[in-house]
């Protein structure tokens, strides 16, 4: 072979890898310059599960304050209420209707990651016209367990009260965990709570209980931090947590897994305490592009370390404990993981 054509292709091989190489370099920029340009001059809108007034709808606020300049192109940010069937009325919608470019996020009652096994919200899947498999997680900035506490009024000091007695306890919808707490508390720990639902939020069930109507209820941990001068003023006792562990706030106070009658029921309860690994998740519609669910996913990383939204999230009772959503992806194999039976001990009781 005559040595120019060796130079020939050597000198066209060299080329191609130059090409190859700039290419590449630039690929970052330019996948992040493609997600500013989409996002400049857009609103992103979260929707929250859950009514006005409760810890959900807060903490979207306080998201929505801040999270803009962690996004390429800065996009401003609105929040919506969607209650409705412990949200899946806006999951529904999320799945569905809501736009799949990346400007619209939901965030549910955290029970969604029980849909797919113990059917948590729906009670028989019939409801649940999503599949979260297909569904992309952003991250939770916290994990917090539902409490379960009653009027200062109320005579029962003690998780052991709660068994001596009939006690009557507000909540939201029977797919809420306002709802489930206190119905797995009955089964498995052996309490005596009627559920009076129907109640929009946990601020009808504070006024519920102060008229005497109900005793107490069931709420996230931070909904109670987000209205501090009741527990200021002594005016509610909680007496039960249903977390994996006993969160520093409340040492003295006893989780479910602790008081549990066995272990079947402890590990049932131990399935439900996954949930609030992810207090309140965040999440995308089917097909959104890659390089957006990617940019949000980042940004939340980013929002979690930023100081003002640390304080601002402080000051509506909510230490951040983020969970990224690859992770909470892991925590749904988890559950997927879970010995039949246990599944099915804890679906028997949640939708009965």
């Amino acid at each position: 072979m005559p040595v120019s054509s060796r130079w020939t292709r050597t000198a066209a091989a060299i080329s191609i890898a130059y090409a190859i190489t700039a290419l590449a370099g630039v690929d970052g920029p330019s996948r992040a310059d493609t997600v500013a340009d989409f996002y400049r001059g857009k609103t992103i809108y979260i929707i929250t599960g859950q009514a006005g007034g409760a810890a959900y709808d807060f903490l979207a606020r306080v998201l929505a304050n801040t999270w803009s300049k962690h996004i390429p192109g800065n996009p401003s940010f609105a929040v919506e209420n969607m209650p409705g069937a412990a949200s899946l009325v806006m999951v529904n919608h999320l799945y569905n209707r809501a736009a799949r470019d990346g400007t619209v996020m939901g965030m549910p009652n955290n029970s969604i990651l029980l849909e797919p096994r113990p059917k948590a919200l729906s009670r028989d899947g019939s409801t649940a016209h999503f599949d979260l498999a297909k569904m992309s997680f952003i991250g939770t900035p916290t994990q917090q367990p539902q409490v379960l506490w009653v009027w200062h009024s109320v005579p029962a000091q003690s998780a052991e009260d709660l068994k001596k007695s009939k006690f009557i306890l507000g909540a939201t919808s029977a797919g809420g965990d306002s709802f489930l707490s206190p119905t797995l508390a009955n089964s498995l720990i052996g309490t005596q709570f009627t559920i009076t639902t129907g109640y929009q939020g946990i601020n009808e069930i504070f006024v519920a209980a102060e008229r005497g109507e109900v005793d107490g209820g069931s709420a996230n941990y931070s909904s109670l931090l987000g209205n501090q001068d009741l527990l200021r003023d002594n005016k509610m006792r909680v007496l039960i947590q249903f977390g994996a562990d006993r969160i520093s706030d409340l040492k003295d106070v006893p989780t479910a897994i602790d008081l549990a009658r066995d272990e079947p029921a402890r590990q049932a309860l131990r399935v439900f305490a996954m949930k609030f690994k992810t207090a309140y998740p965040i999440l995308l519609p089917p097909e959104v592009p890659s390089e957006r669910v990617k940019a949000l996913q980042d940004s939340f990383d980013a929002l979690m370390n930023d100081a003002q939204f640390i304080v601002d999230a402080k000051k509506i009772g909510i230490d951040i404990d983020p969970v990224g959503g690859e992770d909470i992806r892991k925590l749904l194999a988890e559950i997927d993981a879970v010995p039949q039976d246990v599944v099915d001990r804890l679906a028997k009781i949640i939708n009965q």
